[in-house]
């Protein structure tokens, strides 16, 4: 290939991201006029992660990490976005890692940005486990948002495969709201540290839709 086709046939794949709703949210049946695409989600876990760093002063190197966040979800280009509800975490990483190779193959780079991928889903360095707390409290905070903003009815979740595991439906059975049940059930699930969980706590107890009119 010609490096002008190598750079928009890479770009023309990972631009289907700006169009593909996560899952997550189309499984609750989110009622919104927008709901988030994963390009979307791309884009705030990074700022999340700009913040983090900057408020908790992080010992990390934060520009491989807005790197590493920026190409977290390339794999989802071919297999979708799958989510814990529908395949377990050992199956999703061959087959995202099959899928890197693949979008991958004609980039110079290409080695360098696959590395980074793996050491994101290793979890190992520093940077990786800073990466992959932004990476769920993201999640966590816009659901959080949809709950505040009534567009999750948990009347209707019938054909919803979220509803089927234990602790979803322990959380509901407290009577949490989605927003709620939701950051508890990441609470314990992930592996937060003290900072991310401070702010994981904080956004649980507090209405945060209007935060930004404070700045």
């Amino acid at each position: 290939m010609k490096k002008p086709e190598k750079v928009l046939s890479y770009y023309v794949l990972c631009n289907k991201l700006k169009n593909t709703i996560r899952t997550g949210w189309e499984n609750w049946h989110v009622n919104s006029d927008r709901v988030e695409s994963i390009a979307e989600h791309v884009y705030g876990v990074q700022m999340l992660a700009l913040a983090m760093a900057s408020e908790y002063k992080y010992d990390i190197d934060l520009e491989k990490v807005i790197l590493m966040l920026a190409i977290h979800e390339l794999e989802e280009t071919i297999i979708g976005d799958l989510t814990m509800f529908q395949i377990d975490k050992a199956t999703k990483e061959e087959e995202g890692h099959k899928a890197i190779k693949r979008i991958l193959k004609n980039l110079v780079k290409g080695k360098e940005i696959e590395k980074i991928i793996l050491e994101f889903d290793e979890r190992k360095t520093k940077e990786a486990m800073f990466a992959y707390q932004c990476d769920k409290l993201e999640c966590d905070i816009q659901a959080k948002l949809y709950g505040e903003r009534n567009t999750v009815d948990l009347k209707h979740q019938e054909d919803n495969i979220s509803m089927n595991d234990p602790k979803v439906q322990e959380l509901l059975g407290t009577g949490k709201g989605f927003g709620e049940m939701w950051m508890m059930f990441w609470e314990q699930k992930a592996v937060y540290d003290k900072n991310f969980l401070e702010v994981s706590n904080y956004a649980l107890d507090n209405n945060i839709k209007n935060l930004d009119e404070q700045i």
